[in-house]
């Protein structure tokens, strides 16, 4: 963005394109081996020059593309925000000029960094250290597990964080690159100061952070990337993890830790049109619970901006019909605040072949509690074919959809906050009336007594002493 000929910003936006050519519809194939075979590689180049658009990149784009009207589509709705971004800033120029604008922006910046320092300051100085893993890479049945590993360090206002000791770059397409892993630091140390500071770059002054190269998180090109997001998740728990060991009352348990992000191509046999969409429904399960809070049930969170799919959106775009959506029971931890429940979701493939790519975990390790909360459950992903028996399915991978296909998901809510056996009697009661906790797990997790609907206050207290309690 230009004001009387000089530079003074920019305006930028950013989306995810349904599909930039590779291996697979939607572009984010697990199983792929180095960065060329992902899609289009685009360097920085002009997409327009003096107000023209540079027509022949444009088309090569599109030619790349297996649904090019949606990508034409998407690049034009991009141009329009940056044109209206750029209006509106030289709007703002012109009315202020640039010395007094500039100044405004120079105090934002420094007030969202004294806001932040303030909050890290009230963190006891020292070094925190937190462990977390990934199912595994994805390549193959004998994968090992992924470890993260943060050593978190304090010293008044100024925050490091440390990712040595990190798992090495894997084959697959799940690595991370340096600008997503850090945007999960710069996540969790928002989380200090919410809404009360600025969303600016002031608030990551105080913040520095070691990616060792050639690790998941900072790899060596040419490493595939494209999947991901899958990675960020576990990114982001290690982050609370180490964050929780200083300051438990202020952080939440372990969210669900992944998305249920699954991609599929088809062929419309009708039209002869390609089709690439994301099966509907929610993507993500519970939130964590927090220290006077229960966890929020099947919402997106931590850096999360997508909400749910309405499921009829599927079933308009892809040759599917969705069996079930609901809550999953039992799947929030259990605690003296209860984490946020996850979802089962089922679906049947109802015309011609569809190309799936699956990008999901949590299938071996559970979302953590804290303070004595119980994690929550780990996921499954079960495809029964037509005709044939129900077979369970790795967190990731690929497969091919035919009629009669239905494939069913059970995603983990969250880690509880607390001892069970602390949690008020009567909300356990109002959770198991509610469908959220089962008879069984209100006996067993939190030494509550419920016959024919009612509490039994009397056995509860018998119930919670043959557990320990207090704990």
């Amino acid at each position: 963005m230009f004001f009387k000929g000089e530079l003074v910003g920019y305006a930028v936006t950013m989306t995810h394109h349904q599909d930039i050519g590779g291996s697979v519809p939607g572009s984010t194939a697990v199983q792929v081996f180095d960065h060329f075979a992902e899609g289009l590689r685009v360097p920085l180049v002009r997409l327009a020059h003096g107000g023209k658009r540079n027509s022949d990149l444009l088309e090569l784009m599109f030619a790349n593309s297996r649904t090019p009207s949606n990508m034409r589509g998407d690049l034009n709705a991009q141009i329009a925000a940056c044109n209206t971004g750029a209006e509106r800033a030289a709007a703002v120029f012109a009315r202020w000029g640039r010395p007094t604008v500039d100044a405004g922006v120079a105090a934002l910046l420094d007030y969202a960094e004294r806001l932040t320092r303030h909050e890290i300051a009230q963190i006891p100085d020292g070094d925190y250290a937190f462990e977390d893993f990934m199912d595994d890479d994805g390549s193959g049945p004998d994968a090992e597990p992924i470890g993260f590993r943060v050593r978190m360090s304090v010293q008044g206002s100024d925050i490091h964080f440390d990712f040595t000791g990190t798992a090495p770059q894997v084959k697959t397409a799940i690595n991370n690159v340096p600008a997503s892993a850090i945007s999960a630091v710069y996540y969790a140390v928002r989380t200090l100061t919410g809404d009360a500071a600025p969303n600016n770059d002031g608030c990551y002054r105080p913040v520095t952070v070691h990616l060792p190269e050639g690790t998941i998180v900072n790899p060596r090109f040419p490493a595939p990337i494209n999947a991901r997001a899958v990675c960020l998740r576990r990114v982001i728990d290690t982050v609370l993890g180490a964050m929780a060991q200083a300051i438990p009352d202020r952080m939440t348990a372990a969210h669900c830790g992944q998305s249920s992000l699954i991609h599929v191509g088809t062929l419309d046999e009708e039209t002869g049109r390609r089709i690439v969409a994301t099966v509907g429904g929610p993507w993500m399960g519970g939130m964590g619970a927090r220290a006077g809070k229960d966890g929020i049930d099947v919402t997106d969170h931590d850096a999360s901006n997508v909400y749910h799919m309405p499921v009829e959106t599927s079933e308009a775009e892809l040759p599917l019909r969705f069996q079930r959506v609901e809550l999953w029971s039992d799947s929030g931890g259990a605690g003296q605040w209860r984490g946020g429940l996850g979802y089962h979701l089922a679906f049947e493939w109802l015309a011609g072949e569809g190309a799936a790519t699956v990008r999901r975990d949590r299938h071996k390790f559970a979302p953590w509690g804290l303070r004595g909360g119980h994690s929550g459950p780990t996921c499954q992903t079960r495809l029964t074919r037509a005709g044939e028996a129900e077979a369970p399915l790795a967190s990731k991978g690929s497969l091919t959809l035919r009629p009669g296909d239905q494939l069913a998901l059970w995603t983990t809510g969250s880690g509880g906050h607390g001892d069970p056996l602390a949690r008020d009697p009567d909300q356990v009661l109002e959770d198991v009336l509610n469908g959220r906790v089962s008879t069984a797990a209100a006996l067993d997790d939190y030494g509550v007594v419920i016959a024919d609907g009612k509490l039994d206050r009397a056995a509860t207290v018998r119930r919670r002493m043959e557990l320990g309690a207090p704990r």
